[in-house]
């Protein structure tokens, strides 16, 4: 349980980091963007144990959640440029 409350921590400031480090406006503004980050910071989470950074039960540190949260930001605004 606490894992997961710290990876939602994490993810609230990595996700405005994300919108800080990738240039270009958002479609979605800083709720969508905060959101990504906290989804960042699990997905960052999931790609650590893939590759055996990170054992079960423990969650992203700041830099997997980071790139996780860049990865899932420029994937959202090319499917918001695509669908509009």
């Amino acid at each position: 349980m606490l894992s997961l409350i710290w990876t939602c921590l994490i993810g609230l400031v990595v996700g405005a980091l994300a919108k800080l480090l990738t240039p270009g406006k958002d479609p979605g503004g800083w709720i969508v963007t905060t959101l990504l980050g906290i989804a960042g910071s699990f997905v960052g989470t999931w790609i650590g144990r893939a590759l055996n950074f990170y054992e079960p039960g423990h969650s992203a540190g700041f830099l997997m959640s980071l790139i996780g949260a860049v990865l899932l930001l420029v994937i959202y605004r090319v499917v918001m440029k695509l669908k509009g």
